[in-house]
């Protein structure tokens, strides 16, 4: 007897942690979910159509990214973003992606994947594909810097700069003029010039929390030997001019 003609495999799907993972976090860098807003673990089990498991483990996830933050007596909120939490998070970037970036020309590193991000973030259509675009580029020029522990420490910060990027833009909209500088920045590195690609980068950092976070900004210090004097008067003209803080 001949056996019955099977069909291929079933396609694998992902699973419903990271399918709740990924969309709560679309939500969040959106503003669909907003900061501050309270994650109930039930209300999300009937949004995605999941068990609270799946819901559970998403927001732990997210808590270690800096996305959520997970009380004993709140529960699960969206993180807030206030001039404190981006001077922290920003304080750490400028420390370090700017002698990432150096290491990274230096080396002589394939930027391919930084000039795609950018053409990804020119294409997005709203805040979160625009800032998970740009995280992407930054994340392009410090990757293969050469030290793993570096990169890995960068990388921890991800979300939670995009995270405040978006918060920021809402109020300050400034996507564009960060933009034209990433592509400075990618022309600098492809030409080999590993100090002044660095240069660039520190002022670009800085530049946006002067624009969006000014109160945040005048605590941050600067890295000896790679702060750029003239993005640093640059972006305190910004800030005087947008003369906005997000609350």
């Amino acid at each position: 007897m001949r056996a019955p003609l099977t069909g291929p495999p079933p396609v694998p799907v992902p699973s419903r942690t990271q399918y709740v993972m990924e969309h709560l976090t679309h939500a969040i860098l959106t503003g669909q979910l907003p900061p501050g807003q309270p994650l109930v673990e039930n209300e999300l089990a009937a949004r995605f159509g999941v068990s609270k498991t799946p819901v559970r483990e998403a927001l732990k996830t997210l808590a270690g990214r800096g996305l959520v933050v997970m009380s004993e007596y709140k529960g699960a909120t969206v993180r807030t973003v206030d001039a404190a939490m981006a001077r922290s998070v920003y304080d750490v970037r400028l420390l370090l992606e700017p002698e990432a970036l150096r290491r990274t020309v230096a080396g002589g590193a394939d930027l391919a994947g930084a000039r795609a991000a950018l053409e990804r973030a020119d294409a997005a259509t709203d805040r979160a594909d625009r800032s998970l675009a740009n995280r992407d580029f930054h994340r392009a020029l410090y990757l293969p810097c050469g030290n793993p522990l570096l990169a890995r420490m960068l990388d921890d910060l991800r979300d939670q700069a995009a995270l405040v990027s978006t918060v920021a833009w809402e109020a300050v909209p400034s996507w564009e003029h960060e933009a034209a500088e990433h592509r400075e920045i990618l022309a600098r590195a492809l030409d080999g010039d590993a100090d002044g690609a660095a240069r660039l980068l520190h002022g670009h950092i800085e530049g946006f929390v002067h624009r969006a976070f000014p109160a945040a900004a005048d605590a941050v210090p600067e890295p000896a030997g790679t702060a750029a004097t003239t993005g640093h008067t640059a972006a305190k003209t910004g800030a005087d001019q947008e003369g906005q803080v997000l609350r």
